[in-house]
């Protein structure tokens, strides 16, 4: 009959002999390392006696005294785990050799008690029995405690792989606690509960064995346990421990089809034996399978080849380096060629028309196409997989596409001769570019290209899309402000073409009417020639650079406001000139300045009827010059100033108005370092105050209009 205590604790003897001897590999002379390694192996001898005692008797006392110590060798352990997290001191150092010492002390006791009791010992024939198991709860206990704050005192950021070890191993204190516990209640050891002991025991060692997979920090000091062990070794032994499985599994399943086949069970068992053969040769033979395999072991049982701090510091340093738009492309090639040390490469990108057309290259001289079309095979191929194509193995590969094999590469990507690699640049699910590496001289030397390499490059294609993405909305916005600035100059333009047009066709209007008047005639000339200036001032200012067009310079507020004033001529409604104080200068472009402010007077002038006067005055404080026009027209109410008035394309003049002569005025007396307020009433009238500041250098030169009235 099966005996379920042998094979149980063979079972645990067996998972913590391969946990020691994994600790037993790689770098030494840590500590921490080493009482694992004593705790896992001192597990071995406790666990393969107490399975020879169940298999032939005789060795129930040894049992004891060594699951005994395996307990202090585990306590040791945790606390060398806790010390480390307390601050290095001698005070700190000799609270912990105090615990560990009472620990031992009363180790060691229980042990002495239990061979006094053995050699006929009978002083303490009360306590018979009750002494061990009331030590082995306690010693329960206080490894539960101690994995208890040694979770809660280490850091947050370092708990990722130790929460694996405090639940593995708090998870053998807690089932130990409830075994005794029972034992104690009932007087005891519960038969059941004992031989389900050593499976549980082995359950652990997995646990464990991924807090040492996640590169486990024993300490701040990153004093880490290395465990090296060769992927080969561990492959094939993982595919020799899942078919051995899977021959139990098919064993056990063969064994009922012959119990409940009836007179054909050994017929069936013989097929079904032998189908499970031969789907686990297939499986074992598939090379997919096996790379499947190979990476997920690779991915979730070693540390990787990359340091990825580092890699990423420098990926992120090439592209930022320089101005954010000289030679971005370039840098984008380079930081993905340095992760995989290509020489060189080029880059490909999707154009307006949508197609992909090589728009830069690093280190690269190969004659390349002119396009690469946005409906061909490869790009959709990048965009839908995001794989990162080997030119070296494409043509063997096995992966489908489309339930073809993989997809035919374009010629003129065969016809680079140092073509490598491919990889995708992928922004929102979306191929926006794709870059084409060069073979790699260390490449003999190196590692084998792997799924690591992979992920690497296609983390950094994502990364590199998103900054060549930006970089061609930048290029896209500052070209639609160069449009909108050309556009804004047009509007302008137009505008004050309007107002010269509106002042020619008021004289054209009354020439029939006051032609024989000499002072009409006087002021007609002076509107025409004005006219004429401002034309020819306009057009000249159109050719040249806007940069020389807007260089300020001392205007004389006063001659400036008697030339706007006097160019509207002596028609209704009349127009008069107050200004108190002379010698008053702004720095500003005098055409400009005398456009705006002979903007407000025309709007004035347009909104008063011909019985009304327009007033401007003009005033100066310490700081700044006041120019206000007053009307007595129509009015405007406060929703309109606050929501219309100055908004661009906005005008109540119907067809005959542009809408930005309000715009362009406040946006041009802002860009002096003034402001505009308004204040107005339907009925009652209008008052615009433009705040100019003071010229406070008095090197600018001074630009007077000669020929003026």
């Amino acid at each position: 009959m099966i005996n379920v205590e042998v094979i149980s604790y063979s079972t645990t003897a067996a998972a913590f002999l391969g946990l020691g001897l994994l600790l037993l590999t790689g770098r030494q002379g840590q500590i921490r390392k080493r009482l694992l390694a004593v705790a896992s192996l001192a597990s071995v001898v406790w666990a393969a006696t107490v399975a020879y005692q169940a298999a032939y008797g005789g060795l129930l006392i040894i049992a004891q005294m060594l699951e005994l110590l395996r307990d202090l060798t585990w306590f040791a352990f945790l606390l060398a785990m806790l010390r480390a997290v307390y601050p290095d001191d001698t005070g700190t150092t000799r609270r912990f050799a105090v615990v560990f010492g009472t620990a031992s002390a009363f180790t060691v006791a229980l042990m002495l008690l239990a061979l006094y009791r053995i050699t006929g010992g009978s002083a303490l024939r009360f306590i018979a029995g009750n002494d061990v198991l009331a030590g082995q709860l306690l010693m329960s206990v206080a490894g539960l405690v101690v994995v208890e704050q040694l979770y809660r005192n280490t850091p947050h950021e370092q708990r990722r792989a130790l929460k694996y070890l405090c639940v593995g191993v708090g998870g053998m204190f807690a089932y130990d606690f409830y075994l005794y516990s029972d034992a104690l209640l009932f007087q005891r050891v519960s038969a059941t509960l004992w031989d389900a002991r050593g499976f549980i025991h082995a359950m652990v060692v997995p646990v464990i064995g991924i807090a040492l997979a996640r590169n486990l920090q024993w300490s701040p000091n990153r004093d880490a346990i290395d465990v090296f062990v060769s992927r080969r070794i561990v492959f094939h032994t993982t595919a020799l421990l899942g078919a051995g499985v899977y021959l139990l599994a098919m064993g056990a399943g063969g064994y009922y089809v012959r119990e409940y086949g009836g007179s054909w069970g050994l017929v069936f068992q013989a097929i079904f034996l032998f189908g499970a053969g031969l789907v686990l040769a297939i499986l074992l033979f598939s090379g997919q399978l096996r790379a499947s395999l190979r990476v997920f072991i690779s991915k979730h049982f070693f540390g990787y080849k990359y340091d990825y701090r580092d890699e990423w510091l420098r990926f992120i340093r090439t592209l930022s380096s320089g101005e954010p738009a000289t030679q971005l492309r370039e840098r984008a090639i380079k930081a993905i060629a340095q992760i995989v040390e290509s020489p060189g490469g080029i880059l490909w990108m999707r154009r307006d028309n949508g197609r992909f057309e090589p728009v830069a290259r690093w280190n690269m001289s190969d004659p390349v196409p002119a396009y690469e079309s946005a409906d061909g095979i490869l790009v959709r191929f990048l965009e839908l997989r995001e794989w990162v194509i080997n030119l070296d193995e494409h043509e063997k590969s096995v992966q489908r596409f489309h339930g073809a094999e993989a997809p035919a590469l374009p010629d003129w990507l065969h016809a680079i001769s140092a073509a490598w690699l491919v990889v995708p640049l992928i922004l929102h699910e979306n191929l926006i570019g794709f870059v084409v590496l060069a073979r790699s001289p260390l490449l003999p030397v190196r590692h084998e290209f792997n799924w690591e390499d992979c992920d690497l490059l296609k983390t950094a294609g994502r990364q590199a899309a998103s900054h060549l993405a930006q970089l061609e909305a930048s290029r896209a916005l500052a070209e639609t402000r160069q449009f909108e600035a050309f556009n804004r100059l047009s509007a302008f333009v137009v505008h004050d073409i309007k107002n010269l047009i509106a002042q020619l066709s008021l004289v054209v209007s009354n020439a029939a009417k006051h032609k024989h008047n000499p002072q009409f005639m006087e002021d007609a000339i002076h509107t025409v020639e004005s006219s004429i200036e401002k034309m020819n001032r306009l057009l000249a200012n159109l050719r040249k650079d806007h940069t020389e067009e807007d260089r300020p310079v001392r205007v004389d507020l006063v001659q400036l406001l008697s030339e706007v004033v006097s160019a509207h001529g002596i028609h209704r409604p009349e127009t008069t000139l107050e200004c108190a104080g002379h010698g008053i200068a702004v720095s500003a472009n005098r055409d400009r300045l005398s456009a705006v402010i002979g903007h407000v007077i025309q709007n004035a002038r347009e909104a008063t009827p011909g019985d009304g006067h327009v007033t401007v005055r003009m005033r100066a404080d310490r700081r700044e010059a006041v120019i206000e026009v007053e009307d007595t027209g129509c009015g405007m109410d406060e929703a309109f100033i606050r929501e219309r008035l100055f908004r661009p394309f906005e005008s109540t003049k119907g067809s005959a108005g542009m809408g930005i002569g309000a715009y362009e005025t406040r946006e041009f007396i802002r860009a002096l370092g003034g402001n505009i307020d308004v204040f107005s009433r339907p009925g009652h009238g209008t008052i615009f105050r433009l705040h100019v500041p003071l010229a406070d250098n008095p090197s600018l030169p001074i630009a007077y209009r000669t020929g003026s009235n």
